[in-house]
């Protein structure tokens, strides 16, 4: 690795990101990172071995940004940037909802940027990181980018187009689970089973099925009906969800996530 990469803001993810492309060759020397708190910017200097600056200075000396600030932020961010940001540096934005048009509005002229929604599992390198071009990106910044993220899981380009549909998707979607996650533990301790017993009885069976899904190449159709037997238990709550209209409220669920995207691209925060 010859580039040199700032990660400015690092938060949570931004030092998932960081941790994995260390992990993945990456030499501490070559990264660059910057905090909102000095404190933050210590722990991370100590933790991983690699140089704390300020924006600007990440902008003068990087040959790739990549920009984890929350979205309502990130206006802020560029302002800062902005005159010290030459056009031969790659811009990646891992901002919710903001398209990459905004960031070429505010840069020099001719600015490679490229947008990425990454999520949490970014955090055990088991992340889904969709990546999409601006107008000025080329296929060369576009494999840089996946160098970066696959460090932490697997990419996924896609037309920017589809960006707020893959934040619905994939962006939020670990929340989807915890929350069914959630709800069938409660429903094993209404049955009787203590609550660590029924967490662990969900959480591997969440893995297994998983897992299956995709190594098997099977349509979850198929690998469902495995296990619904006729008269059975399984088809019993099967028709239970169906009759509460829960697939019809996931639909309607990525729909309303969606359509939050688009507003934060819009500027309605």
């Amino acid at each position: 690795m010859t580039q040199t990469v700032a990660v400015l803001g690092t938060g949570k993810i931004g030092e998932a990101l960081l941790s994995g492309m260390i992990r993945a060759g990456w030499r501490p020397a070559d990264l660059l990172v910057t905090a909102r708190r000095p404190e933050r910017a210590e722990e991370l200097r100590t933790r991983y071995g690699v140089e704390s600056v300020s924006n600007a200075e990440a902008a003068k000396r990087a040959d790739t940004l990549i920009l984890t600030v929350k979205p309502q932020d990130m206006g802020k961010l560029l302002d800062e940037l902005a005159p010290h940001v030459p056009a031969d540096r790659l811009v990646i934005s891992g901002a919710a909802g903001i398209p990459t048009g905004f960031f070429e509005e505010r840069l020099a002229p001719n600015t490679p940027v490229v947008r990425v929604m990454t999520n949490t599992p970014a955090l055990v390198d088991e992340a889904m990181s969709v990546i999409s071009a601006g107008t000025h990106a080329t296929a060369e910044h576009l494999l840089h980018t996946e160098e970066i993220f696959g460090g932490v899981g697997k990419t996924l380009r896609v037309p920017e187009s589809q960006q707020d549909a893959a934040t619905a998707l994939s962006g939020s979607g670990p929340a989807y689970f915890y929350y069914l996650v959630e709800a069938m533990t409660d429903a094993g301790i209404l049955l009787g089973l203590p609550r660590a017993q029924a967490h662990d009885l969900i959480v591997q069976a969440a893995i297994g099925a998983a897992v299956m899904l995709r190594d098997s190449g099977e349509h979850p159709v198929k690998l469902r009906e495995a296990v619904t037997s006729p008269a059975g238990t399984t088809i019993n709550a099967i028709r239970e969800l169906e009759n509460h209209g829960v697939r019809a409220a996931l639909i309607a669920a990525l729909e309303a996530a969606r359509d939050r995207s688009r507003e934060l691209a819009s500027g309605n925060g």
